[in-house]
């Protein structure tokens, strides 16, 4: 019986113990998140769940080719629905997203390949119909099979604190390309990204590492 005692005495000590744990590695390693587009085909699929190391993005360590997840850099997506739910769904949807499993609702999130790094020239498109970047051809295997390249032609080069991304099914992808209007002129601010997406948890048929591919040697 004493055992017993202990154990259910120990008992919340363990689940504030395992909590506090979470939140720590959600804020400064892992987080995770639910693919809701085929914008990232082949590499990612619509309901792939991915996570996201963090901690490179402390020391601003980006590179070409790393696939990454941000936050919406300006009305690049339209706002989420939310429904009516069971209150009690709710308060389970509120824990999860405390813990890191869920990303919070009320901050939307991409994820889009990184193209350019500061100082990068990027141009659409060379006479062989491929992207350059400081004068160099591209090499994207990633790209969805079929899609051109880029529909639209662009010459940018990438400022300071900034990135160009594109998604690798480029004909479904509403990326830096679209959204040269905004604010950012379509970049995204380096401060917006939350990490590189490492790999794919789930379901158990897509599970793997999400490589980075660096398209210039």
């Amino acid at each position: 019986m004493s055992r017993k005692g202990s154990v259910l005495r120990e008992f919340p000590i363990l689940v504030i113990v395992a909590l506090a744990v979470s939140l720590l590695i959600k804020t400064l390693l892992v987080q995770f998140f639910f693919i809701p587009s085929g914008s990232m085909e082949n590499t990612l699929q619509i309901q792939d769940r991915v996570a996201v190391n963090k901690l490179p993005f402390f020391s601003k360590d980006i590179n070409r080719g790393d696939v990454v997840v941000f936050r919406d850099p300006d009305n690049w997506l339209p706002e989420p629905f939310s429904a009516d739910e069971n209150r009690i769904i709710a308060k389970i949807k509120e824990g999860l997203v405390l813990v890191g499993v869920l990303p919070n609702p009320a901050k939307q999130y991409l994820v889009k390949r990184v193209i350019g790094v500061a100082g990068d020239n990027v141009i659409c498109c060379s006479k062989s119909g491929k992207l350059t970047i400081n004068g160099k051809e591209a090499i994207e295997p990633y790209i969805f099979a079929g899609n051109k390249v880029s529909e639209m032609d662009f010459n940018i080069k990438v400022p300071a604190g900034k990135i160009w991304v594109m998604g690798d099914h480029r004909s479904a992808s509403a990326d830096s390309r679209y959204h040269q209007d905004d604010v950012n002129n379509g970049f995204v601010p380096v401060s917006r990204i939350t990490g590189r997406a490492y790999a794919i948890i789930w379901p158990i048929k897509n599970i793997g590492i999400i490589s980075s591919q660096n398209p210039i040697k």
